[in-house]
């Protein structure tokens, strides 16, 4: 049997590098090599990079009324497909310099749907495109309740709209399995949902 991960990071020799685009985003063109599997050095390459920073990706669930939360909203990258531009997401946010992820959920879980979590579950952490993006996301589970949830939200300077719903977990998950829900964060969450929800409940006494 092949052995796994033979290669880390140290194995990739990079070149050159210079940064060709900075705006809200930034983008770095690399000139590259690394061994390859047969022994061979890979010839010199390059790649676009897009460096973003860390997101943390929260799911608001009330496992008492077995309710999610869930925030609707603009993404200029959902232009041009065969649905609506405006999705159903989680709460979410960049990492900010000295932040932690759970501060990060925290603090978005206030602005982006006036929420207080009573405790994060970690879900995971994942590369959210590593064939071209530096980003990670770190997913957790929020405990709230959603007795009160819902409404407009959203910090207007940063240009957030953001309008929070409540649904019934098994709803939501309808929404995923019939691609309603296509982004994802989401669809990582809710499927960890689907597969400890009983967990979560019978936690929570119900």
């Amino acid at each position: 049997m092949t052995r796994l991960f033979q290669f880390d990071a140290s194995d990739v020799k990079i070149k050159k590098r210079e940064t060709v685009f900075q705006g809200f985003f930034r983008m770095d063109k690399l000139w590259l090599t690394h061994p390859r599997f047969d022994g061979r050095e890979m010839p010199v390459f390059t790649r676009e990079l897009f460096v973003r920073g860390d997101a943390t990706c929260v799911l608001p669930y009330d496992p008492v009324r077995d309710e999610v939360v869930l925030l609707e909203q603009f993404r200029l990258g959902a232009l041009g497909r065969d649905q609506s531009p405006w999705l159903l997401e989680l709460v979410a946010g960049m990492n900010e310099e000295g932040e932690s992820p759970e501060q990060v959920a925290r603090r978005e879980g206030q602005e982006e749907a006036g929420l207080t979590f009573r405790q994060l579950e970690r879900i995971c952490e994942y590369l959210v495109s590593p064939g071209g993006s530096t980003e990670m996301v770190h997913l957790y589970c929020g405990l709230v309740s959603s007795e009160h949830a819902g409404g407009l939200f959203g910090v207007e300077h940063e240009h957030e709209d953001i309008r929070a719903h409540v649904l019934a977990a098994s709803e939501a998950m309808a929404m995923v399995h019939d691609g309603r829900i296509n982004n994802a964060a989401a669809i990582i969450a809710l499927q960890w949902l689907e597969l400890n929800r009983p967990r979560l409940r019978r936690e929570a006494g119900q």
